[in-house]
């Protein structure tokens, strides 16, 4: 889909790779156990399914660290959480199994960017990291616009009292309760709210919980599972 002119967005799901079960079929984590053989065929099928030149992987540490990139980081890339590009057809992956990806574009300043916003990140404020470090590239936040991919949703998202406590101090609209009545997290009302703060007027998201949806990867749900990516390119 088209997220501003000239930037498209894309969500993948379990469907259409080479991984055996329980990662089948198109897992494109290379840290979850998988065979390192099909993880390289399932990422080679996307980009090729894409249309772009090539897709930058992050090593994900749910921290806040965000980097520009214009090339793919390779078979060893460092611990980030947030990458951005000016490259045209360079896409950007934010890999989950339940954490949202946080995918970021002014399409005038030609800057996209994605981040992987678990609950660590969510709590560090990683997407606000990466509004930030594009505006020092030259993009403007009010000019953005951005995308909150699917993730654990604050009625599935169970979580302990004093951890709902500590999270909600530091982001408040992240405070919510289970369907069954006991302490959750609702993360993307906290992206959301996070981008907000930080400028960004136009956030859309996809609203599906991956615990609730069986085409998706959900490590709550599945717990030996792959992962699918968010994923933000330029024409």
């Amino acid at each position: 889909m088209l997220l501003a002119p000239g930037v498209h967005v894309a969500v993948t799901d379990r469907h259409g790779g080479v991984s055996a079960p329980p990662y089948g079929s198109r897992n494109l984590g290379g840290l979850v156990g998988d065979d390192p053989a099909a993880v390289r065929a399932n990422r080679d099928g996307l980009v090729a399914e894409l249309g772009v030149r090539a897709v930058v992987f992050m090593r994900q540490v749910h921290g806040a660290d965000v980097a520009y990139v214009g090339e793919p980081f390779g078979d060893d890339p460092p611990p980030l959480d947030g990458v951005f590009t000016g490259e045209p057809r360079l896409a950007l992956a934010s890999l989950g199994a339940d954490c949202p990806a946080v995918l970021v574009a002014d399409p005038e300043a030609r800057l996209v960017g994605a981040a992987h916003s678990g609950r660590p990140g969510t709590e560090a404020g990683v997407a606000a990291e990466l509004v930030s470090a594009m505006a020092a590239k030259g993009a403007r936040p009010e000019r953005m616009a951005a995308f909150v991919g699917p993730g654990a949703c604050g009625r599935c998202y169970e979580v302990p009292a004093d951890l709902r406590e500590r999270v909600a101090a530091r982001v408040p609209e992240t405070w919510s309760a289970t369907s069954w009545g006991t302490p959750a997290l609702d993360l993307r009302a906290g992206i959301e709210a996070q981008l907000r703060r930080a400028g960004v007027v136009e956030v859309r998201h996809d609203a599906r919980c991956t615990i609730e949806s069986a085409e998706l990867y959900s490590h709550r749900r599945e717990r030996a599972c792959g992962r699918f990516a968010g994923l933000i390119w330029l024409d």
